[in-house]
């Protein structure tokens, strides 16, 4: 196959949280973002085992979509050593040209998530804005055994408006692994797969701004388990939490640098336009083994855009998915 090459274009300033070992690695298990809310995706998969490789070699295929309640669409693809593919979200096709059994709609967005049956691999996203601008980054790996990093509770990614930045895109969720690989993960339902977060922003000049309570969830803000979540997270009577100001999927980051989307802010009433956003985590609901994935974006509206990864909180699917 034809490997499609990206090259990213680092518009801004964007260091998001600590050095990760496991985005630009050989992994088992990768998770990226797509959007085609006048937007379009490309995902790039390579099959990178070293090992015996045959024709038969199974990928697992997940597309979560918010704008259907993050149902999933999935299929198994067939790789090679190091065999390349490029997933065109909206016009997808398998690694053969085959028609993987499903079409998503207009202003579909969310992740997708691909997992290795026995062998493991590489990614890589881009984000084409009708404006103009690309957001390009590897996809995560579900794995980091950097033992060096800050507290496993406290997240982090810088932020400025060089370059004219004005809008961000922050996305995450909760990955859960299930036993199958035929099952691949679970992102949802939103009452069983969250983090709470206790969110601060910190200034050029050290001044600590105390900002929100909100939920990462894989919801748009409307579905019906809100409700029950924030019933959840209120009996558990957690002191360090106040009251929940927003439950999504995507944020942007203060009033001087909303998000792109619309979407609730992590700091409301705040107009830094530049400094330290902090997650401090609170609380969490996922699987015996799971993985808080995020991913921000920053742009200018018209050409110019960066995208980097945030690792964050128990983030290693530690028994069933020893990498091969």
């Amino acid at each position: 196959m034809i490997i499609f090459a990206f090259t990213a274009l680092s518009a801004v300033n964007l260091y998001a949280g600590y050095p990760l070992n496991e985005t630009d690695s050989e992994w088992r298990q990768l998770v990226g973002v797509f959007d085609l809310r006048d937007r379009e995706t490309f995902i790039q998969v390579t099959h990178t085992d070293e090992g015996e490789s045959t024709p038969g070699d199974l990928v697992h295929i997940q597309v979560f979509n918010l704008a259907q309640s993050c149902g999933e669409n999935n299929f198994f693809d067939a790789y090679t050593t190091n065999d390349t593919h490029v997933y065109n979200i909206r016009n997808l096709t398998t690694n053969d040209g085959s028609d993987p059994g499903f079409t998503l709609p207009d202003n579909s967005y969310g992740f997708v998530v691909v997992t290795f049956e026995d062998d493991q691999g590489i990614g890589n996203m881009r984000i084409k804005d009708a404006n103009g601008y690309e957001y390009r980054t590897n996809l995560q790996a579900t794995d980091n055994d950097d033992d060096e990093g800050p507290d496993d509770d406290e997240h982090w990614f810088n932020f400025n408006q060089e370059a004219g930045v004005v809008f961000s895109d922050i996305f995450g969720v909760m990955v859960s692994e299930v036993d199958s690989f035929n099952d691949g993960v679970i992102l949802g339902p939103i009452t069983e797969s969250y983090v709470a977060f206790n969110v601060e922003l910190l200034d050029l000049n050290e001044v600590l701004f105390s900002c929100t309570d909100l939920v990462f969830a894989c919801t748009d803000g409307t579905d019906p388990l809100i409700p029950e979540l924030l019933d959840d997270i209120a009996e558990e009577n957690n002191e360090d939490l106040g009251t929940i100001s927003s439950v999504n999927v995507e944020f942007g980051i203060n009033e001087t640098i909303p998000s792109s989307k619309g979407a609730p802010l992590l700091c409301p009433n705040n107009t830094i336009n530049a400094g330290t956003v902090f997650f401090n985590e609170e609380e969490h609901e996922g699987q015996d083994d799971y993985a808080f994935i995020m991913f921000v974006g920053l742009n200018d509206g018209n050409g110019r855009g960066s995208f980097d990864s945030v690792w964050s909180g128990e983030n290693v699917f530690a028994e069933n998915w020893e990498n091969p």
